[in-house]
């Protein structure tokens, strides 16, 4: 008798279970995308009015826009091979930037705008520049002819000319300390004068940025030179670092030392010229907080050679003190609700920083953690964006 053909065995019930938990899984996990793209269309569809910009090698793609007056998304995309920026300028003043777009990735950037022609940068400095036709609403018509007046406004920004003088003769003092040390030959006598000259320039930078070419001359990094540290036009504080901490030498940094000396003179020429708006009293140490909060916090890039970043950072923190101060006294009367979180963003950023100081200096930014590293920026953007409310309450944005 022949025996019966075996049966294969059932599967054990932990094996069942498994097979079922897993087809759970995929439905839970496709649930899921399907959620989430369709949040993320809907975004997209509410910013519906948002424009792609591609970045490339030499150019954008497009370099010619025309938006309506008030608020504008751009996206901007980067498909070039290095980090860069874009800006919208009004002349020679910097309206709106984003930093530090890396390769493959896009950023957004929101604008509120006035009619007008603007230009805007792409990438590398040397890249052409394009252009943004803002062209005029009736509500941005009806905008202008409501504003209200300035004249509470004519205090703090007078006060802040008077600031910017007198950062821009200690800034030039610096430098020229500096120059002279790189004349003399003493290597380590302009490694240590470069701090305070950086300090000095950082306490002016929240408004040194709105003078994209003269900036762009002063402080510019190497990664937006198509050669970067090689290139010929690579000038300015960050060309000294380079030979003063990477390179450890002094040579043919003369003329490079006394150009900057005259650019900062320019500076402080310029800035002194401009007239400010009252809402980019704020703003522009807002923009200042952001960068430092998304990018120079984190990456540690300012001062890749020197590694004194900190020093920098406390000297931005200085600046959005002044402003603060300036603002204080309109801040009390109109929207004193705002002082508390304002001063106490200010004081825990103050604390942060002055836990890396050992012996009264601060420490190298290379001995900073990534985890040390973002604290520092969730307090600057904790700042920055207390700070930001400020415009709003006040309304800064319709004042001429």
């Amino acid at each position: 008798m022949s025996n019966p053909t075996p049966q294969p065995a059932p599967a054990p019930r932990a094996l069942r279970w498994a097979v079922a938990g897993s087809v759970v899984v995929m439905i839970a996990a496709g649930a899921l995308f399907y959620y989430a793209s369709q949040r993320a269309a809907s975004k997209r569809q509410a910013n519906h009015d948002e424009i792609a910009v591609t970045i490339l090698g030499h150019a954008c793609e497009p370099n010619e826009l025309s938006v309506p007056a008030g608020r504008a998304s751009f996206r901007i995309i980067n498909r070039s091979d290095r980090a860069v920026e874009w800006e919208i300028l009004d002349g020679v003043l910097v309206v709106e930037e984003r930093e530090n777009i890396a390769p493959g990735l896009s950023q957004v950037i929101n604008a509120n705008l006035p009619p007008g022609d603007y230009a805007i940068t792409c990438g590398l400095l040397s890249n052409p520049r394009g252009t943004l036709h803002v062209t005029p609403t009736a509500a941005s018509d009806a905008q202008a002819k409501a504003r209200p007046s300035m004249v509470a406004f004519i205090g703090p920004l007078s006060e802040f000319r008077v600031y910017l003088s007198s950062q821009g003769s200690a800034l030039i003092k610096a430098a020229t300390a500096l120059q002279h040390a790189i004349d003399a030959g003493d290597l380590a006598q302009a490694q240590t004068l470069y701090v305070p000259a950086r300090e000095a320039y950082q306490r002016l930078a929240p408004a040194a940025q709105r003078l994209a070419q003269l900036d762009n001359a002063i402080n510019a990094r190497a990664d937006y030179f198509e050669k970067r540290e090689q290139d010929p036009a690579f000038s300015g504080f960050h060309r000294l670092e380079y030979s003063l901490f990477q390179q450890r030498s002094l040579d043919g940094l003369a003329p490079i030392a006394q150009q900057l000396v005259t650019d900062l003179a320019t500076l402080k020429t310029q800035l002194l010229a401009q007239s400010l708006p009252p809402e980019q009293l704020v703003s522009i140490v807002v923009r200042n907080l952001n960068s430092l909060a998304e990018v120079r916090a984190i990456s540690g890039e300012e001062e890749r050679y020197s590694h004194v970043d900190l020093n920098g950072f406390a000297a931005n923190l200085q600046a959005a003190r002044k402003v603060v101060d300036l603002m204080r006294p309109l801040l009390a009367k109109a929207a004193a609700d705002l002082l508390p979180n304002i001063d106490s963003a200010l004081a825990a950023f103050d604390a942060e920083l002055n836990g890396f100081k050992v012996d009264g200096q601060y420490s190298r930014y290379d001995s900073v953690t990534a985890d040390q590293r973002k604290q520092i920026a969730d307090k600057a953007k904790a700042l920055a964006v207390a700070l930001d409310g400020i415009d709003p309450a006040l309304g800064l944005s319709g004042l001429q």
